[in-house]
């Protein structure tokens, strides 16, 4: 299997891929269609399909099939089927966020600051648990802006666009009040009870065996390498802040995990040593979704 997903992928490949994810989701959800929400639903499959053009744009993977795959796999294991409007949003947002900052134009990142900052502000006004990404917005234009003060206040002029735009309409339906819950800070949910999630336990050592790998192997890779790879983990880290924090028993949270873990173990996978450890790790992989998401359904361990 290995062989046949280290071909390369074009353009034509998406269409295929979202056309079979949302047969299985279907097919996986068909006793619970009435449950399903239309308006998260294609909200998150624009986001969902925005993420597949992530891949060829950041280009860690050579643009194989292998991401690509994998990403499919996951969005099937941690899509419940009545997803919250909130993560159908956050998933949005950061689709168009990777777009906007993995862009080689320097003119189109230049341009799209502000509305990077509106993206990062609607993005927690649907889901205020993942403010990290506002942090990873910040730490990025840092890193990376040859003009840090110009891009800070574009980015926070489209934050604050947003929220005057937020609070006039609110104001407009009679909502005066405050919502405690844009103030996320001490309402973790950490969740003590692991299953199904470890389930997963062998993925996320081949994702803990893949960091490893990249810095022990850090000063063989090109600069481009370093930096996107160094880019993904940081957005990673964003992701998993909100995860640990805030999911609780809440496992559709893990779709915001699904995009950046695919660039990771994809990328793994395709420098293990020996054939036979790419087509294990592929096959670990597949079946420890499919258990969990089994799982999910059939309290069995």
């Amino acid at each position: 299997m290995f062989r046949l997903l280290s071909k390369e992928s074009n353009i034509f490949s998406i269409p295929v891929y979202l056309v079979f994810l949302t047969v299985i989701i279907s097919a996986f959800n068909a006793l619970n269609i009435s449950n399903l929400n239309i308006i998260s639903f294609l909200i998150t499959f624009v986001g969902i399909a925005l993420g597949y053009f992530v891949f060829n744009q950041i280009k860690l993977n050579y643009q194989e099939h292998l991401p690509l795959f994998l990403y499919t796999f996951f969005i099937f294991a941690f899509y419940p089927g009545d997803l919250d409007i909130g993560i159908a949003v956050s998933l949005f947002t950061n689709s168009f966020l990777l777009l906007f900052l993995t862009s080689t134009d320097d003119d189109v990142r230049k341009d799209s600051y502000v509305l990077i900052g509106a993206l990062i502000l609607l993005n927690f006004i649907f889901l205020p648990t993942t403010w990290p990404m506002i942090l990873f917005v910040i730490m990025h234009v840092i890193a990376t802006s040859k003009r840090i003060a110009l891009d800070f206040f574009k980015v926070l002029m489209g934050g604050f666009l947003i929220v005057i735009s937020y609070l006039g309409l609110m104001y407009f339906l009679g909502y005066t009040s405050w919502d405690n819950s844009y103030f996320p800070f001490g309402k973790f949910k950490i969740n003590l009870d692991l299953y199904p999630l470890y389930l997963l336990s062998p993925i996320a050592l081949m994702i803990v065996l893949s960091v490893m790998d990249h810095f022990n192997n850090f000063n063989k890779k090109s600069l481009s390498s370093r930096f996107k790879y160094g880019f993904i983990l940081i957005f990673t880290l964003a992701q998993l802040i909100t995860v640990i924090l805030y999911m609780g028993k809440s496992n559709e949270y893990l779709l915001l995990l699904a995009l950046p873990l695919s660039i990771i173990l994809a990328r793994y996978l395709k420098f293990l040593p020996k054939y036979w450890m790419r087509e294990t790790g592929i096959w670990v992989i597949i079946f420890s979704i499919i258990i969990f998401k089994v799982g999910t359904y059939f309290k069995f361990f």
